[in-house]
């Protein structure tokens, strides 16, 4: 079918589009639950909010679960060290995104405001939490990690959960922040009208700055604040067996720029970012829903898209010890995994996709505060 070489490439792409997939569709989500308290002054455009995301936060959160089942089939040495590495963030972030169903479904259930304003503010922080926690987590990989490997090809991680909150990693966490926020802001101008769209255009106004300015402050830190990347100096065989200790790695990637010299084309990624934040900020200001909807996908493509390009080959780059990086070449299941899940990617993700197309299909349409009051209890 292919090549051992060409599935591990294949299966970096892959990982990377479902993790984009995830950022694009839950990304609103998280983001409309994280302006609510914002742009909803009321209980009934709270609830406005909430019934534009309620029907497809689930769905959309699948690509997460997509994405780090793909990353156990493909890459099972960085789940297992991520998984050890940043276990409290991780489990911050699951907490945070436990109380995602039940405030969708209870919140409304009571007809009693200290109830309903408690799961607002629950809402609120579970949108809040992963959005800073994912920012985070990437910020730490340009950084490295401090991952070692012992002779058994057993992980071990040397940090501590405070040591993830370096002044980089908190910047990368901002953007990330920022750029949901901004799509979750978009999605509303698409979905709401209103003084809920208004007060959401104005918001990402705001945000589509805040991201601009810190996407571009995180990449002159990175250029020019003495952040090394790393570089595999030894020679090695792209459709070799998993053994990530078989190589000779240096921290003399400047910034993590060596990819965008030599490939001159992966610039196209912050490019994108950079004008996808542009186009929402101009497109919320002459009030285009749809643009504004198109600029925070596409921020969000570049933005992810530019820390992939950056840290290629690596995945999880450690400063304990370089040499026990782990690589998509050297981290990777065995070439008859890598085919059977590729096969069953290709006949199960056009079938998601296809679903949750009709999905969005059927339930599309502006939901207003008329609709809430229409049906006080069929609604979330």
């Amino acid at each position: 079918m292919f090549d051992y070489q060409t599935l591990k490439l294949i299966w970096w792409v892959l990982v990377g589009v479902l993790l984009i997939g995830f950022a694009v569709t839950d990304g609103f989500d998280l983001g409309a639950a994280i302006l609510m308290p914002l742009v909803g002054r009321s209980d009934k455009e709270r609830r406005v909010v909430i019934n534009t995301i309620a029907p497809h936060w689930d769905g959309n959160q699948v690509w997460l679960i997509t994405a780090g089942a793909g990353l156990f089939a493909a890459w099972p040495l960085v789940y297992g060290a991520a998984f050890s590495g940043f276990y409290w963030a991780l489990l911050l972030v699951l907490f945070a995104l436990f109380v995602r169903p039940v405030g969708f479904d209870y919140r409304s259930k009571l007809d009693n405001t200290r109830w309903r304003q408690s799961w607002d503010w629950g809402l609120f922080v579970g949108g809040l939490v992963p959005s800073l926690v994912f920012g985070v987590a990437f910020g730490n990989l340009l950084l490295g990690v401090p991952l070692e490997l012992d002779d058994s090809l057993r992980s071990s991680y040397h940090g501590s959960f405070w040591q993830l909150l370096a002044p980089f990693a908190l910047l990368c966490g901002v953007v990330s922040l920022s750029m949901l926020a901004m799509h979750g802001g978009s999605w509303l101008m698409l979905r709401t009208e209103g003084a809920i769209a208004q007060r959401a255009r104005r918001a990402v106004q705001v945000l589509a700055l805040v991201f601009l300015i810190t996407f571009l402050g995180a990449g002159l830190w990175l250029a020019l604040g003495g952040i090394d990347g790393m570089v595999i100096t030894s020679s090695f065989d792209p459709s070799a067996a998993l053994n990530p200790l078989d190589k000779t790695v240096v921290t003399g990637n400047p910034g993590w720029l060596g990819n965008y010299q030599r490939y001159p084309i992966t610039a196209v990624a912050p490019l994108l970012g950079v004008l996808g934040g542009v186009l929402a900020l101009l497109a919320a200001s002459g009030r285009s829903s749809r643009l504004a909807f198109l600029g925070s996908s596409l921020a969000i493509v570049g933005a992810i898209c530019t820390a992939g390009f950056a840290l290629f080959p690596f995945i999880m780059p450690s400063t304990f010890n370089p040499a026990a990086s782990l690589t998509i070449w050297d981290a990777v299941s065995s070439r008859l995994t890598l085919t059977i899940m590729l096969v069953v990617a290709a006949v199960f993700v056009p079938i998601i996709l296809c679903y949750t197309t009709w999905c969005y299909v059927k339930m599309w349409g502006r939901t207003t505060t008329a609709h809430i009051e229409e049906n006080p209890y069929g609604l979330y």
